[in-house]
């Protein structure tokens, strides 16, 4: 599967990079591709370098004003225009998503992918991985969007809540039939 990953470009602490590491080699050793933001910096870094070393594709997507960070050694780097094209891309390029411990970028990427799916512009399986808890908040304000009607489908079919990568991948993979 080419598998969509939107994170974060900061350097993060160990409860970030480890997790996030470890799903990384998951991808790779299951024969994904990770499709990403193309950087090579800080979290996106630690994922492409972890699926990297465990045999994984990496197909990049960057922007044209972060490009002197776009890592040289994907096996394909697009450069979009601006923020807009670049999400499009990423999207047309992934079976699936999942969307990361991130900043204001992630967070808008996530809403932007949710509201195409809602409206049924894709209906490629999308995850949240909340490690350590990161987004909490969001999810009970998810919750609270559908208890109050917000939501023109139920919540799990829109997205899939992972604590953890393996539970993440396993979601992935039965969504595709991936046995």
């Amino acid at each position: 599967m080419n598998i969509c990953v939107f994170l974060s470009a900061a350097d993060l602490d160990d409860r970030y990079t480890t997790p996030a590491r470890e799903f990384a080699e998951l991808l790779g050793k299951g024969g994904h591709t990770l499709v990403w933001g193309g950087s090579e910096s800080g979290l996106m870094k630690v994922v492409a370098d972890g699926v990297r070393h465990t045999g994984g594709r990496l197909v990049g997507v960057s922007v044209d004003f972060l490009s002197h960070v776009a890592r040289e050694d994907a096996d394909e780097m697009v450069v979009a225009k601006d923020l807009a094209e670049r999400k499009a891309l990423l999207l047309a390029k992934s079976d699936a998503v999942v969307i990361m411990v991130g900043g204001t970028g992630t967070l808008d990427e996530a809403t932007e992918i949710l509201e195409l799916k809602k409206h049924g512009k894709h209906d490629k399986p999308v995850v949240l991985l909340n490690t350590a808890g990161f987004y909490d908040g969001l999810k009970a304000q998810f919750r609270r969007m559908e208890e109050e009607g917000f939501l023109p489908l139920p919540l799990t079919e829109l997205v899939f809540f992972a604590e953890d990568g393996i539970s993440a991948l396993a979601y992935l993979e039965e969504s595709a039939g991936i046995q």
